[in-house]
């Protein structure tokens, strides 16, 4: 199950464990079973700490329970936890051993004084190809271990194909607390912590308008805002980072090739790159913050967070970034999650030997209908314009492709579902205007992003037709004091390596705007 490498690599771990741990498997005779069997005997052969039982009760199986000896943690997967989650399961044999976790201590604080009314019993649905989800499991394992109150299980739906199909799960990481709907999507432990601590917004909402006034305020922290956040800080000034996620769209990229000096990462890595290198300075990071609204008052730019608090700064940078653009048709909201969706690599397994539809015919479009026909049975790619608009080696590898169906001036007009599921999309060919119908149980979204800027209006920020924030070379705005940067602004190629540029831009504009505003006047 594992190879020498990894078992090397697992043993150094495991070192770390500070008191034993107990796994307790629950096996049927599926060959499924067979293979979580031999991973946890693997595991227990590459510690004294551990041991392993096999009389588990859970009517999940397989599945295994991790709980330190003479405890009962309520840590659970339903699942074989290798590719994206195999860190996933080493987080939580080393938590659950004592191994402190590297999660700030007023949140480890927050979780273990939590009391609720009932036990909180999360599940997590996921997929071992999904990058979103283990964030999501390492989050809600963590609670488990460190409040008795808190249970977890993260199931891979392709065990229990069965339940998936009960529950209508079309998109994964979908959480369910105590058996209902509770979160859909990449969601960390602070934006899991404000739904269920309710006082939790309007404490933090008190402490951040509290605070002094900053040099520099960064709105966002996607690669422009943790650039932006480093050169600020580097000049010794106060910075501080509003950040609804950091790492922002990064966080939804599987691959990433192309930016210059790491030959290849994904994501979710480079994202905790990014914190980590602005967590290396002297910088107020403030997580789980969405601005709503910026105006002007007197010398200070004040911006309003969706908590209520508002933070004062003498300069501003917008960051904000952009997000996936919908396609506006009827049906396309009503089924979102449940078939309609945005992340191939995500929730492509999902889709096994189903017949999906990708709307979109550029790079990204064209790669996620490659990426799909190795998993469903047939993918239709639908194409707006006259022609593809990804690069000719991505055509090329589409069309080689036996089950996969390229339609061009194909304009999508509705999304069909039998009031639970996607079960069909409409289009028109936009040459003839003849209307079809496509059976079908997938729609994958790709066409393009859109600013986020509508929490701007009123503000005076000018912005281009498209929603943009216009900018000059330095990244000034049409406001005094506040610049911009990343995807959110009118700098065409929306690109990582361009963004990081443009945060460094940003901030050493907003840096000889504070040096030139606060020089004393001429005698």
């Amino acid at each position: 199950m594992l190879d020498a490498n990894l078992q090397a690599q697992l043993k150094g771990y495991l070192e770390r464990l500070q008191q034993p741990i107990e796994l307790i498997a629950s096996l049927d005779d599926r060959a499924e079973s067979q293979q979580v069997r031999e991973l946890l005997s693997e595991i227990v052969g590459l510690s004294d700490k551990i041991t392993l039982r096999t009389d588990g009760n859970d009517s999940r199986r397989p599945s295994f329970q991790i709980t330190r000896q003479g405890a009962d943690m309520g840590v659970r997967f339903a699942a074989l936890p290798m590719g994206h989650e195999f860190t996933s399961l080493v987080l939580a044999l080393l938590q659950a051993g004592g191994y402190p976790p590297k999660v700030e201590a007023d949140l480890i604080e927050q979780i273990r004084a939590l009391q609720p009314e009932q036990d909180l019993v999360f599940e997590t649905w996921m997929s071992l190809t999904c990058h979103n989800c283990p964030d999501v499991v390492q989050a809600l394992n963590l609670m488990a271990v460190l409040n008795p109150r808190i249970k977890h299980v993260a199931i891979d739906g392709g065990f229990f194909q069965s339940e998936v199909e009960e529950r209508q799960i079309m998109a994964v990481p979908s959480i369910f607390l105590n058996g209902q709907p509770f979160g859909q999507g990449r969601m960390g432990l602070e934006e899991i912590l404000a739904k269920i601590d309710t006082g939790a917004t309007a404490r933090d909402a008190a402490k951040l308008s509290a605070k002094a006034p900053f040099d520099v305020l960064i709105v966002g922290g996607g690669p422009a805002g943790a650039a932006a956040a480093v050169y600020a800080a580097r000049k010794g000034i106060r910075t501080g980072v509003a950040a609804e996620r950091f790492g922002g769209q990064v966080l939804d990229t599987l691959g990433i090739e192309n930016y210059i000096s790491i030959k290849e990462t994904d994501g979710a890595k480079f994202a905790v790159a990014l914190e980590e290198h602005v967590k290396a300075y002297d910088v107020d990071i403030m997580n789980m913050q969405r601005a709503e609204a910026l105006k002007v008052e007197g010398d200070l730019v004040e911006v309003t967070l969706a908590s209520g608090a508002t933070l004062k700064s003498k300069s501003v940078i917008l960051a904000t970034g952009a997000r996936w653009r919908d396609m506006n048709v009827p049906g396309e909201a009503e089924y979102r999650t449940k078939g309609v969706t945005y992340c191939p690599h995500c929730d492509g397994p999902l889709f096994k030997g189903k017949k999906v539809a990708v709307i979109g015919g550029g790079n990204s479009g064209v790669e996620a209908a490659i990426d799909l026909a190795g998993v469903v049975d047939h993918v239709t790619l639908l194409e707006f314009d006259s022609q593809l608009r990804a690069d000719a080696v991505l055509q090329r590898k589409l069309h080689s492709l036996p089950n996969v169906k390229v339609l061009v001036n194909a304009q999508t007009t509705e999304v069909k579902g039998d009031g639970s599921k996607v079960v069909g999309l409409a289009y028109k060919d936009r040459k003839t205007g003849e209307l079809h119908s496509i059976d079908l149980s997938g729609v994958f979204v790709q066409i393009g992003l859109v600013p986020n800027t509508a929490w701007l209006k009123g503000s005076g920020v000018e912005l281009s037709p498209r929603g943009e924030i216009i900018v000059n070379t330095h990244g000034q705005t049409s406001v005094p004091g506040v610049y911009a940067a990343g995807d959110v602004t009118t700098v065409p190629y929306k690109q990582i390596v361009i963004a990081v540029g443009q945060g460094a831009t940003a901030a050493l504009g907003a840096f000889d705007h504070l040096i030139r505003t606060s020089a004393p006047a001429e005698a």
